[in-house]
């Protein structure tokens, strides 16, 4: 009976080896020991005063696709349900002009890519509305993010007035199943920023590069001094920030790529940043629930102009 025993052994420190790679790779989320990030509000609400013109009076939302991924891949170790993860994108309507905060992605990029749902008339809309815009902003270079705008006709004309940084054009391979076309950016010079930039009135750009290297904060101030800060995909959802949780380790290195501990610092300080800066409103990249609020408390408004 000593095989038999043996193998009882062996199903022992399998199932311990399995019970540790599980943890490992689906509930741990530590905070980093070492490291910092921090975000001067001071000087971004500096910034979002200096360039002249009238601050945007609305923002409004599109959202173009669904996604549903299991909750422990958003937040890491909240079980194995599906959540929602909308797919949006954001107009800033000026007196005179408008600017668009992320494109989100066209439909077969979409399929490609495992969508749950997409609105074919969001998408026309926000098509519509990126001919018209005078800037246009991502927050980051994955695919669900910049897609809907290297699918566009008129992408020529559209580059003239998009701010892309120098980090997220750099990354090509971060977009997938998203790509420029054969030479579309071979004379576009991107915007080359150290921390903070400002780029229309009542909007400043702020690094924070983990989740991509392109990776970066949209900073709304409205004419009525409401105050917005776009996440893109530094956190998915509020409760990243709530509980201090990033990720399953399985989707941040092993699917995305991301330096988890800078996206961990980032949490950080978006946590002190919400309880020092109560007014200031915090938009996660697909949160659902947030969207639902911030369209009924008025700090959104649905459908492109």
């Amino acid at each position: 009976m000593k095989w038999l025993r043996g193998l009882g052994y062996l199903v022992v420190v399998l199932a311990v080896i399995g019970a540790g790679a599980y943890y490992w790779l689906i509930v741990e989320s530590h905070l980093p020991s070492e490291g910092s990030y921090t975000i001067d509000m001071a000087e971004v609400r500096r910034l979002a005063d200096t360039l002249p013109g009238d601050k945007p009076t609305e923002i409004r939302v599109e959202t173009v696709a669904h996604f549903s991924f299991p909750k422990t891949a958003v937040v890491a170790g909240d079980g194995w349900d599906p959540t929602d993860m909308p797919v949006s994108s954001y107009q800033l309507v000026y007196a005179d002009r408008t600017a668009i905060i992320d494109t989100a992605l066209d439909e077969a990029a979409g399929k490609a890519a495992g969508i749950a749902s997409f609105d074919a008339g969001a998408y026309k809309r926000m098509s519509a509305a990126l001919a018209a815009t005078s800037l246009i902003v991502i927050t980051h270079e994955h695919m669900d993010h910049v897609g809907g705008l290297t699918v566009q006709s008129d992408l020529p004309k559209l580059l003239t007035v998009a701010q892309l940084t120098k980090e997220q054009i750099a990354h090509p391979e971060r977009m997938a199943p998203a790509k420029w076309p054969e030479g579309a950016l071979a004379n576009y010079k991107p915007l080359d920023y150290d921390r903070y930039t400002a780029v229309a009135p009542g909007v400043v750009l702020i690094k924070a590069p983990g989740h991509t290297p392109g990776s970066q904060l949209v900073y709304v101030k409205r004419a009525d001094g409401t105050e917005i800060l776009f996440l893109g995909d530094v956190a998915w959802q509020h409760r990243n920030i709530d509980l201090q949780r990033q990720r399953a380790r399985l989707v941040t290195q092993f699917l995305i790529n991301e330096d988890r501990d800078a996206v961990m610092l980032q949490l950080m300080e978006l946590k002190r940043l919400r309880e020092a800066e109560p007014k200031l409103e915090i938009m996660p990249g697909h949160d659902q629930d947030a969207l639902d609020h911030f369209i009924s408390a008025g700090l959104l408004v649905k459908g492109f102009k």
